[in-house]
């Protein structure tokens, strides 16, 4: 059976809501992604969820435009 860790990995991104500034829109419309609050009261974080594929290709696009992801 997976380990639901490694699963999650590759399904979600968790960044800074600031990391998406002037790049979500692009990322929205290059991307299969759904985009909430990662945090729950607190806006600041946002979970980026796709399929391992999507979170892929999302990864090396935000990699391209000087996103570093945790």
């Amino acid at each position: 059976m997976p380990d639901p860790a490694r699963l999650r990995d590759s399904t979600q991104i968790v960044l800074h809501r600031d990391s998406l500034d002037g790049i979500r829109c692009e990322l929205e419309h290059n991307f299969m992604l759904t985009i909430v609050s990662a945090s729950g009261e607190c806006d600041e974080w946002l979970r980026l969820i796709g399929s391992p594929v999507e979170i892929k290709n999302a990864s090396q696009f935000l990699g391209r435009h000087g996103v570093s992801l945790p």
